[in-house]
């Protein structure tokens, strides 16, 4: 009988295993079952900023790589290699979509980490409100139940598209209609 290696997470062996995953496509996070083996001291701010031990994570090139191996089980967020998953804090949404542009197709948000998706039936925008103050917080889905924080300029850019359609104000893209507002609030 063989002991059982007890693997200690760091941001380095996550790198590595990201890096050994992610060389034959977006590594399938949402397939991998590894044990789970604790908490590591990484946070994603509400703007984006990747906190390593409290120090924010300089390199764009390894955010990326984190990036690619996030998942969201339930409300709690992990980094999934093949060998290990390690829960992380995010204060809002994982990624930040910092701009947009309308093509053919509609609303193609681009993110902090490079993604890019067309809003649609697979990449819904979704706004929250919040309760005291009313202040709306949009989002547009990524991938795997992950959601970028659509950044400020980019919202009042959408509010300049916006239309109304029966009782709401809006966007639309690829013939999807997704509501910021009720049309009774526009001033």
């Amino acid at each position: 009988m063989t002991a059982q290696k007890n693997v200690t997470p760091s941001a380095e062996s996550l790198a590595s295993a990201a890096k050994a995953a992610s060389k034959k496509g977006p590594p399938p996070v949402e397939k991998w079952n590894p044990p789970f083996c604790g908490d590591i001291d990484m946070r994603i701010a509400r703007d984006g900023t990747w906190f390593y031990l409290g120090t924010p994570i300089g390199r764009k090139p390894l955010v990326k790589l984190f990036s690619s191996i996030i998942r969201k089980d339930g409300e709690d967020y992990f980094l999934v290699t093949p060998v290990e998953k390690v829960g992380i804090i995010v204060d809002d949404a994982p990624f930040v979509a910092i701009d947009f542009e309308v093509t053919g197709g509609g609303l193609e948000f681009v993110t902090n980490v490079d993604d890019v998706v067309t809003a649609g039936p697979d990449h819904p925008i979704r706004v929250e409100r919040d309760p005291e103050t009313g202040e709306p917080s949009p989002y547009v889905l990524i991938r795997r139940n992950l959601w970028a924080l659509i950044d400020r300029k980019s919202f009042y850019r959408l509010v300049d598209l916006g239309e109304v359609d029966g009782d709401m104000f809006g966007v639309r893209s690829m013939d999807t209609f997704f509501g910021i507002i009720p049309a009774a609030e526009l001033e």
